[in-house]
Formats: C-alpha cells, sequence, structure tokens
C-alpha cells in the first residue's frame, strides 16, 4: 500500500488538538514553575506570578493548537506536492 495523498485539514485538525494538549501540559509546567518562584522573590503580594501562571495554563494551548493546526497544514500540502512527484510513503498492513 502506497500512501499517495494526506488529507490536509483531516492531519491539521487531529495535529492542532493534539499540539493544545501539549500546551496545556507545558502551560501547566510553566504555571507551577512560576507559583513556586513567588515565595523566593523579593516583592512580596504583587500576584504578578498568579497571573503569569493562568495566562500560562490559558494562552499556551491556543498558540500552540494553532501554530500546530497551521504547520501541520502546510505539511502535509507539501507532502500531497512531492508524493505527486516523487511517489508516496509504502507502508505494509497486514491483517488480524
Amino acid at each position: 500500500m502506497i500512501v499517495n495523498r494526506v488529507g490536509p485539514m483531516s492531519l491539521a485538525k487531529i495535529a492542532g488538538a493534539l499540539y493544545a494538549l501539549i500546551g496545556l501540559f507545558a502551560g501547566g509546567l510553566i504555571s507551577l514553575i512560576s507559583l513556586m518562584g513567588g515565595p523566593f522573590s523579593r516583592s512580596s503580594g504583587s500576584g504578578l506570578g498568579a497571573m503569569f501562571s493562568i495566562a500560562a495554563v490559558l494562552v499556551m494551548p491556543l498558540i500552540y493548537g494553532c501554530l500546530g493546526f497551521i504547520f501541520s497544514l502546510i505539511a502535509a500540502w507539501l507532502y500531497n506536492v512531492l508524493a505527486g512527484v516523487v511517489g508516496g510513503i509504502e507502508i505494509e498492513v497486514t491483517g488480524a
């Protein structure tokens, strides 16, 4: 079996969702790190670490998801162009 074409929107939707989950995980890590650094800062009561952590959890999944969608859409388009010129990827599928 040779894969000659990939559906760009199909790939972009899946990749966007996966990258949004990765962004949520990364935002959570950044949030934890920024909240743990609060007690060590010299300015007390500013709440900057808490605001940054909330922003990280909200913004990171959006940025990662949007960029994952856009770049995978471009990658699928490039694959389709190159598969038409060079040939597709050969995959061996066995029955269960």
